[in-house]
């Protein structure tokens, strides 16, 4: 698969999605200077709340709340991982899929979770990508 970004291509690589490993994917709201694997599970431990589906974190002593969130029907999430990165922007970039996942949990910093949080909305735009491409009936 190639993806144009600017004036640089950037090639993906796409094993079996059937053989690819599966990843529980959370979406911090910080940034973590650390590429690489990490062991979540140890040292990341959501309690699960009775009302809506809300968890809750605690990250270096500050509260997060987080929710549960699945890709739309027919959608896989990737894992990207890039090797080689290049040494400009102008160059192509080669990236593999490292794991894929169908369901990822999106945190916020003290507030709870809620249908105008932003990776909310970016879930609804393969529906409406396929309403405005799709063809129109009379």
């Amino acid at each position: 698969m190639l993806m144009s970004c600017n004036s640089s291509v950037i090639r993906v690589h796409v094993p079996s999605l059937d053989q690819t490993q599966r990843a529980a994917v959370h979406l911090l709201p910080c940034e973590i200077e650390h590429n690489g694997s990490a062991q979540v599970s140890q040292y990341f431990t959501a309690t699960l709340k009775d009302r809506k589906h809300e968890k809750t974190v605690s990250l270096r002593g500050r509260g997060l709340k987080g929710q549960e969130i699945s890709c739309q029907q027919g959608y896989t999430g990737l894992v990207l991982k890039e090797f080689n990165k290049p040494g400009s922007d102008q160059e192509d970039r080669t990236v593999k899929v490292s794991s894929v996942f169908d369901k990822l949990t999106y945190w916020n910093l003290e507030t709870p979770p809620n249908s105008d949080d932003t990776i909310v909305t970016a879930m609804d735009w393969p529906e409406l990508a396929e309403a405005i491409h799709g063809p129109v009936e009379d």
